[in-house]
């Protein structure tokens, strides 16, 4: 089996009900959820002119290839509604793949590591609480590493914790 790293988020409808209607659909489609993070909320990034988002990381085992992954969560993605029409714009789901085992792939339609992952807060606050000492393949640094180095200044709230989650 191998094992997958995903980041799932959306600020649009019924953002926590989207995010475990995501978690459903993935375990059918792309195998088993072994761990989660909390759910935590964040500001927009990028384009900041819209609501909140929730994120969340997932690691799942799986047989699929990393292309037969991307396939899969692009089609999970498109079952909930998800329309590509605006970069960086609102979304009702939003999967990436953060890791798969500890491949470095540079295809035209998939780049696993996430490329921007150590960019964001949203992305590896959540990946430090499930696996801190896991070693990026690119910059040979641990999640924890890279979440102290991160320059993004986002908040990244718990929101299991505030009472709404």
């Amino acid at each position: 089996m191998n094992k997958v790293f995903l980041l799932i988020g959306g600020n649009m409808g019924d953002r926590l009900q989207n995010l475990h209607r995501a978690i459903g659909l993935l375990a059918t489609t792309v195998g088993p959820v072994i761990q989660q993070s909390a759910v935590y909320e964040t500001a927009a990034w990028g384009k900041t002119d819209q609501p909140a988002f929730l994120n969340q990381a997932l690691l799942l085992d799986t047989s699929l290839s990393a292309l037969e992954l991307i396939t899969a969560v692009l089609l999970v993605e498109e079952r909930m509604g998800r329309h590509r029409t605006e970069k960086f714009g609102p979304r009702v789901i939003d999967i990436d793949i953060m890791f798969y085992n500890d491949a470095v792939i540079d295809e035209p339609n998939l780049t696993i590591p996430h490329p921007q992952m150590q960019n964001r807060r949203f992305a590896l606050v959540p990946l430090n609480e499930l696996a801190p000492a896991m070693v990026h393949p690119v910059f040979n640094k641990t999640i924890e590493e890279l979440l102290l180095e991160c320059q993004d200044q986002l908040p990244v709230i718990n929101y299991d914790v505030t009472g709404l989650g």
